[in-house]
């Protein structure tokens, strides 16, 4: 999902949209610190962040991109055919170390997640993440497995909707939004991008300014439907235990939940093996196995002018020690 951006936010209609790879410079400087090591780019996407790391790497150095959405791995068998020390494994990122493995080896120089939905995702309307351009209410980044989004919302019930849209997307309104969802969908099927979209807009009271206000409802049902924040908790244990020592994990999220996770999930890391409160132990005495590298990275001002999806992007970096 490289060139991975944010929900669209505004609340006119879309316009076309270049594709740009968010903090391209930035993730590969801190990624790459073996130019002959063996990379996981577990978020392929387009393919932007793997051939800069591919630029960085030396003829000895190896990357393994990783993608669900099928799309994405026909564009990375293009880049296979065109560097043979690229290959592309078709799975979720939660799967990295058995992609690794079938690579055999034995630990990696670095791990690269670029998360959330990526410019081509969005602005294919066919595959109905927008709310901007109608479309199939799929949402899924595998069209090929799971439920659709529009399979979701014709069988869970109100309490489950209501829930999935207050932790996932933050919603303030859910239980009323949940409840215009179910209201409607007895009334006839909800298969469109457009109709959801107008069934959350009617029933949110407050719009916030400057933006559409099905963003957070098209957020929380997408990461549902594509278990994200599960596979999310599952790939950075994953990740941690298949880097090498000296090996760096780099993260960008895109939105608050996702930034949370991988920033709890980082410092919970470096803080090593902490003993109870009172025991008496020199810090000294801790044993640790990982530091954050530098602070989280935001993209520059310049870039978010020339790319608006990348406003929300944040960078975290963990280094595995010796």
């Amino acid at each position: 999902m490289a060139t991975s951006v944010d929900i669209e936010s505004g609340a006119g209609s879309s316009s076309s949209v270049v594709h740009q790879t968010v903090l391209l410079e930035e993730a590969v400087a801190e990624l790459v610190t073996d130019k002959a090591g063996v990379y996981i780019d577990g978020t392929f996407g387009r393919g932007g962040h793997s051939r800069k790391i591919l630029e960085a790497l030396m003829a000895e150095g190896r990357l393994l991109g990783v993608d669900k959405d099928p799309e994405a791995v026909l564009s990375a068998n293009k880049l296979k055919a065109e560097d043979p020390r690229f290959s592309i494994y078709h799975g979720s990122f939660k799967e990295i170390d058995i992609a690794a493995k079938e690579q055999d080896w034995n630990g990696v120089a670095g791990i690269l997640l670029d998360l959330g939905v990526s410019s081509p995702q969005i602005d294919d309307a066919s595959r109905g993440f927008s709310f901007l351009n109608d479309g199939p209410l799929d949402m899924r980044m595998n069209p090929e497995k799971g439920l659709s989004a529009e399979q979701w919302i014709a069988c869970a019930d109100v309490k489950e909707i209501a829930t999935v849209l207050k932790q996932y997307g933050e919603e303030r309104f859910a239980k009323r939004i949940a409840g215009a969802i179910v209201e409607a969908r007895d009334k006839g099927v909800i298969d469109t991008t457009a109709k959801l979209q107008k069934i959350v807009a009617d029933a949110n009271p407050a719009w916030e300014k400057g933006k559409n206000p099905a963003t957070r409802a098209f957020q929380a049902i997408r990461i549902k439907v594509n278990d994200e924040l599960t596979d999310l908790e599952d790939v950075l244990e994953i990740a941690a235990e298949s880097l090498k020592p000296g090996g760096r994990l780099v993260v960008i999220s895109f939105h608050s939940l996702e930034d949370r996770m991988v920033k709890r999930f980082m410092r919970s890391k470096v803080k090593g093996n902490e003993p109870p409160a009172g025991v008496p132990i020199r810090d000294d005495q801790i044993e640790r196995h990982f530091a954050l590298v530098g602070k989280a990275i935001k993209p520059s001002k310049q870039e978010v002018e020339q790319n608006v999806r990348s406003r929300s992007a944040v960078m975290r970096v963990m280094e595995k020690l010796g």
